[in-house]
């Protein structure tokens, strides 16, 4: 073979995935290196190993995988890659951890076009460096046309968390405050109007972001007073609350007045049906904090720009059956149960 063949390059404004890229061979060597490796360049992954080996500092380590498969790949504010990025390092980050490394797997279908993995891949770089998190291992394979839809993507993160600090889903207690990072349901009105081809008067961006700084800061507020940090992602706030009260043996009581919710979202949700408490998030958080933290924590959130929108929302209550429930608007009352089905399925 000839050392031109042997040195060809993808094609990537016009190439597209074939079996070869997933079989072990040339073909698979020149995507990883040109497109993953390209896009992901750090010392460890450089390296070549099937796995990054790295020192921890003193903590309580913190592990968390997940997967991405939302449709369409790409939404106003975000894509697949990105998305991937900033939800594993938000799992992290729920724990009260800094997150130190990710690892990406990806799943791809013959067929796809080398111009949107790059493009992908590049927004994961992009969202890892801004975020100061490296991708340092990861793993690709190739399947048969319509096995895959596009691409799907896994990713693990890892993390430390400081010995004495404990964030955990059964410690919530009666009196305790609910606050909540900003407005809800930008992300799942912004992929399903991108679905849909809706047109909205205005434009609605995915929150996608990485809130592990915010999460610092809150921390450093009030150390000893945070009780369990979520982020609301798959069936949104109301999913969230529900489970924390599941795991915690406690009822939630909300003030919807409280709740925030952008006028464009709520009139895109009335439009299509949804209800916003249901609607899926990627850049915010839910937190339940002692009562006598809670106004310097809401200070503190405030205080940076992932949080500027953030407000005390409601608080724990005594419920043997453990209901999330929520003062309405008009001063009526209502239970915001679990989500019956998928409201808005493959959101991320």
């Amino acid at each position: 073979m000839s050392d031109r063949i042997r040195r060809r390059k993808l094609d990537l404004a016009h190439g597209r995935v074939d079996l070869s890229h997933g079989a072990g061979g040339r073909a698979m060597a020149h995507l990883i290196s040109e497109i993953f490796h390209a896009a992901f360049d750090n010392p460890m992954l450089r390296a070549g190993n099937d796995q990054a080996a790295f020192e921890v500092a003193a903590g309580r380590m913190v592990m968390t995988t997940d997967g991405y498969v939302v449709s369409p790949l790409f939404f106003p504010g975000g894509d697949i890659g990105s998305l991937a990025v900033h939800g594993t390092i938000n799992d992290v980050a729920m724990a009260g951890a800094r997150p130190l490394y990710l690892s990406a797997g990806f799943i791809i279908e013959e067929g796809f076009a080398f111009a949107d993995l790059k493009r992908i891949a590049d927004s994961m770089a992009a969202a890892s460096r801004a975020a100061g998190v490296p991708i340092v291992t990861g793993d690709t394979k190739v399947v048969e046309r319509g096995k895959a839809d596009g691409v799907f993507i896994t990713t693990t993160g890892v993390g430390i968390a400081p010995r004495d600090l404990v964030l955990s889903a059964e410690q919530a207690r009666p009196g305790d405050k609910v606050l909540l990072s900003g407005f809800i349901g930008d992300h799942g009105v912004a992929v399903m109007s991108q679905r849909k081809n809706l047109a909205f008067e205005t434009s609605i961006q995915s929150d996608s972001a990485a809130l592990h700084e915010l999460v610092a800061t809150m921390v450093a507020a009030v150390p000893q007073g945070l009780r369990v940090m979520r982020d609301p992602t798959r069936g949104g706030l109301a999913a969230t609350l529900n489970e924390l009260a599941q795991q915690s043996a406690v009822g939630f009581r909300l003030d919807e007045d409280a709740v925030p919710v952008r006028p464009e979202v709520a009139a895109a949700c009335e439009l299509l049906g949804l209800d916003p408490l249901y609607v899926a998030n990627e850049g915010k958080l839910v937190a339940v904090a002692v009562p006598e933290a809670a106004d310097a924590l809401l200070a503190a959130m405030r205080a940076h720009p992932l949080g500027r929108d953030a407000a005390i929302i409601g608080e724990v209550i005594d419920d043997d059956h453990h209901f999330v429930q929520m003062t309405t608007a008009f001063g009526g009352g209502r239970i915001v149960d679990w989500l019956a089905g998928e409201q808005l399925p493959r959101i991320c």
